[in-house]
């Protein structure tokens, strides 16, 4: 016989000093074997990159946005728009304070930095998350003068959620007597330069 196999099929008895070398080593390689798994393991308990921007800011390139135009983004799970307003869409926010469930926002459904007539840090860009604040639908942007017989004859443009009707104007401003209850929601953004945005995150004081 092999003299190592001969040597691993002797019984050691207790208290052999050879057991005890052979029990330590056993349970040395063991551990090593326990660290370099655990080592895998626990790389995956550590957030992914898609994880850790769910809850961070997001930047915007806002520089190819033409006036009149827009762009979602996603933040947080949630479709973010981002519009590039004319001087027109920012004119006809003015003098229908009437039709309006909130004209002021008066609610809590914006910072105070966008509690005015644009909603908007800045009025010629308004973002604004892209849910009716009635069951979660995502209204869409109609413009001016679109034939539609659920929007007033003399629409200004706007949004306009198809799900149950209800219509915000384009400062996501809700109409009287319509399913939501309050106004788009505005999130947390700030600039970061004048042609990036970040979403997510307030003004630096």
């Amino acid at each position: 016989m092999n003299p190592s196999l001969q040597a691993l099929s002797v019984v050691s008895q207790p208290g052999d000093p050879q057991r005890r070398v052979w029990l330590l080593a056993t349970a040395a390689a063991g551990g090593a074997v326990a660290i370099a798994t655990a080592v895998p393991f626990v790389s995956t308990l550590a957030p992914s990159e898609r994880a850790r921007a769910a809850g961070g800011p997001v930047e915007v390139d806002i520089s190819d946005i033409l006036p009149g135009g827009s762009k979602t983004v996603e933040w947080r799970g949630k479709p973010v728009w981002v519009v590039r307003r004319t001087p027109e869409m920012l004119a006809a926010l003015q003098g229908r304070e009437a039709d309006l469930a909130d004209p002021q926002s008066a609610r809590d459904q914006q910072p105070t930095y966008a509690r005015n007539a644009a909603r908007a840090a800045r009025p010629e860009v308004f973002v604004a998350i892209g849910i009716c604040t009635h069951l979660g639908c995502s209204p869409n942007d109609v413009p001016k003068g679109t034939a539609n017989p659920s929007v007033p004859a003399d629409w200004p443009g706007g949004f306009f959620c198809p799900c149950h009707g209800s219509t915000f104007d384009g400062a996501g401003r809700v109409y009287k007597n319509k399913p939501a209850p309050t106004n788009l929601e505005i999130p947390p953004h700030r600039y970061a330069s004048d042609t990036r945005l970040l979403i997510g995150e307030d003004p630096v004081a």
